[in-house]
């Protein structure tokens, strides 16, 4: 991520950050939850949360004793992570550019992080230098778009928007089959689990599934570009084939988290 990329990505994400921690952070609670029973994390583990947004995860990290440390590009969200982390270390960085030395940490983890950077290759590097010998770097993102019901909507305020370049940071960027591990393994991070775990979204009224979305960086480029009355029209088109009842959305969406070994 160069330092343009970091403050644009951190700007959008910082534009509603109370909503993001009420209405859509809490979406990974399944994925967060299987990465913990498989680390196994105890009082002599550093972890660092690489993307911590507005700390759920480390809140649940901290249960285990580690020692934790995040970062974000988004100083709204870190603000929510240091009212509920008091006395940890949480700063404002680039995933690009880790400000630690090497072999700090045992584990690193990045959650809907690592699509986002300039280079996502550049930053699983930074995870990885910043990772001790047989640390574990670890990798949940998206699953493909046809796993994902949300897709429908992130599509639909996509259109709004010129066509991305190719490699453009995104949602969906690390999702196809065999492209964590392609970039991967090159650089001696081995996959040693790989899980796809159904994080369903769940929403009451209409106003709640207009901010859960409105608060994401996709969504919040798209009112920049297209105003924010034609991206509520096409977030509430989009999602009418999620509605279970008036105003009461459910949408069915699989996550993959990926833990490699560092050798």
């Amino acid at each position: 991520m160069n330092m343009r990329t970091k403050e644009i990505q951190g700007a959008l994400w910082s534009t509603a950050p109370a909503d993001w921690a009420r209405l859509f952070e809490p979406v990974f609670i399944p994925m967060y939850e299987g990465v913990l029973q498989q680390l196994k994390l105890d009082e002599e583990k550093m972890l660092l949360d690489a993307g911590c947004g507005s700390g759920l995860f480390l809140s649940m990290a901290s249960s285990t004793g580690a020692s934790i440390h995040g970062i974000d590009a988004a100083p709204g969200l870190l603000e929510i992570s240091k009212e509920r982390l008091q006395g940890v270390t949480l700063l404002t960085e680039d995933l690009e550019a880790l400000p630690f030395i090497d072999g700090t940490f045992d584990v690193v983890t990045g959650f809907n992080s690592f699509q986002y950077a300039g280079s996502f290759v550049n930053a699983l590097a930074e995870a990885k230098r910043v990772v001790k010998k047989h640390g574990r770097v670890v990798i949940g993102i998206w699953g493909k778009k046809e796993m994902c019901e949300a897709s429908a909507i992130l599509s639909a305020v996509g259109s709004l928007m010129p066509p991305p370049a190719s490699g453009t940071p995104g949602p969906f960027a690390l999702s196809e089959d065999g492209k964590i591990e392609s970039i991967c393994e090159p650089f001696g991070l081995k996959v040693i689990n790989k899980q796809t775990v159904l994080c369903p979204m769940s929403y009451n009224c209409d106003e709640d599934l207009l901010k859960a979305f409105l608060c994401t960086a996709p969504c919040v480029k798209a009112v920049q570009i297209a105003g924010e009355e034609a991206v509520k029209q096409a977030i509430i088109e989009s999602a009418q084939p999620f509605s279970v009842a008036e105003e009461v959305y459910y949408m069915k969406n699989y996550f993959t988290f990926f833990i490699t070994h560092k050798s």
